[in-house]
This record gives C-alpha cells, structure tokens and sequence, in this order.
C-alpha cells in the first residue's frame, strides 16, 4: 500500500504516532537535543497528558538553529494539535511532506530526484503506518523505527558539521 493510502486508511492514535515519528526522526536538526525529550509525547499517545508534555518540548526547542531543515522541523512542531484527536490527520499529512523534504534537503540532489536518504525516510513512513496498523498497534516498534531513522540523520548532520569545519 502506498503512503498517501496508509495516512487515509490511519486512525487517530496511528496518525498522531506518524506524525510524532517524523518529527522525532529530524529532531538532530533542532541542534543537540535529547534523544528523549519526545519519549513523554510518545508514551502520552497511550492515554496521558499529551497538551502538557507538547508544551514542555515546544519550550525546549525556542531556540534552535536557523536553516532550512530546522525551520521545517520547527514547523512541524507548531503544527502539532495541542489537543488529540483535533486535526491531527492535517499534522500528520504536514508532517510527512516535512520530513520528506528534510530528507531531500540533505540528499542534496538538485535534480529533483530522491536520493537514498529521502528513499529511507519514505520506507520508514511507510513502515511506521503499517506497524501501528496492527492489532496491538505496534507503538514500541514505531519507536524503534524511528530512533534508526534519527541516529542517520544525526550522522548526517554530525558529518556536514565536521566538514565545514
């Protein structure tokens, strides 16, 4: 099944996890962060305080970097409905164009074609959805796929970092 399939066919919790995935895999683009600092997100999708634990990562992230991918992952943070269910099949939709375009902004291909880490990031997606589309939802191994998907793009920005010295 397709991406754009997967996002239609979604149920809230499941579109609120994809979303949360996307923005945790380009979290090394909001400049040192703690890999943990979306865990409380994550286990608020099984029933906890999700507008307080949103409030507390915005306010971690009010000062980051300022390029391109970083104002893409911002965005995806202010996007997010500080009420779940409210609008979260637009945050995820939002979410997974974001974090494409993220990928392609370090493909650095300028001729339109999708390099290996935008192919990456569209099987995660895709890969996500379909894990939480199971009986029992898959929230653990969401995750999983997710922190894969962050460590790369940590080395990616860790070795651009490095190379401009």
């Amino acid at each position: 099944m397709s991406l754009v399939e997967l996002i239609a066919q979604a149920d809230e919790r499941g579109l609120a996890a994809s979303a949360l995935a996307c923005l945790d895999r380009c979290l090394p683009l909001l400049g040192g962060a703690d890999d943990e600092v979306l865990r409380p997100l994550w286990a608020s999708l099984e029933g906890g305080d999700w507008g307080a634990e949103l409030d507390r990562v915005r306010a971690a992230f009010e000062t980051v970097p300022d390029d391109e991918g970083a104002a893409l992952a911002r965005r995806m943070l202010a996007a997010a409905p500080d009420r779940l269910p409210s609008d979260v099949r637009v945050w995820a939709d939002g979410c997974s164009a974001a974090a494409l375009q993220v990928h392609r902004l370090l493909d650095g291909a300028d001729d339109g074609t999708d390099g290996p880490l935008t192919a990456g990031e569209h099987r995660r997606q895709v890969r996500v959805l379909e894990l939480l589309a199971t009986p029992g939802g898959g929230l653990r191994q969401a995750l999983d796929v997710s922190t894969e998907g962050r460590r790369i793009v940590r080395a990616v920005v860790s070795r651009r970092a490095r190379v401009r010295g």
